[in-house]
């Protein structure tokens, strides 16, 4: 069995209502891993992420991160805004950490041939700086609407967070309110956990 690697993704929503939307990507067709599948930018956890200085977590998210990891959470979030920043162009000041919000975390299935342990963070897409335009990792950048998201090769996981993600905004959670829930799988069948 393949140990999972620790890896981030950021959940980018912008709009309200009927004009909701997220910023997704495709995966390119050589990719290693989920070819053609169109994913939240994100990547593995490197060692300069841990290394780092902490952020301003709010405090709730920043102990929920830390249930069940060895990294330090700091160091999970800034590998989702490291990532972010490179995949996309977009970038979140420091003064929006605080509001960033801790989804999900997902277990790559035990069969698979690369497994990684994602944490899901949420940032409002409004807050992004910077010009669209990513490192050409992900292919066919852009906002969708979240009626254009059924239209897309999504995957399983890929399609929970999201749905989480929009449950969360609209109901205007603060960040940490909610222990994010843990995804896994038995076989084949996607297995959802939530902390009271």
């Amino acid at each position: 069995m393949v140990r999972p690697v620790d890896a981030a993704g950021l959940v980018l929503l912008r709009g309200r209502g009927g004009r909701l939307e997220v910023l997704l990507g495709r995966r390119h067709a050589r990719a290693g891993f989920l070819p053609n599948i169109y994913v939240f930018p994100g990547g593995r956890v490197e060692p300069a992420d841990v290394l780092a200085p902490p952020l301003a977590l709010a405090p709730a998210v920043a102990r929920d991160l830390a249930r069940g990891s060895r990294r330090p959470p700091s160091a999970l979030l800034r590998a989702a805004l490291r990532e972010t920043t490179e995949e996309t162009g977009h970038h979140l000041a420091p003064d929006v950490i605080p509001r960033i919000d801790f989804v999900c975390r997902a277990i790559t299935p035990t069969a698979s041939q690369r497994r990684f342990h994602t944490r899901f963070f949420l940032a409002d897409g409004a807050d992004c700086e910077g010009e669209l335009k990513g490192d050409g990792e992900l292919e066919d950048l852009g906002w969708r609407s979240l009626a254009a998201t059924g239209r897309l090769n999504l995957v399983d996981v890929t399609a929970f967070v999201l749905e989480e993600a929009v449950r969360r905004r609209s109901r205007r959670l603060a960040p940490g309110v909610e222990s994010a829930p843990r995804l896994s799988y038995l076989g084949e069948i996607m297995r959802i956990s939530r902390r009271p």
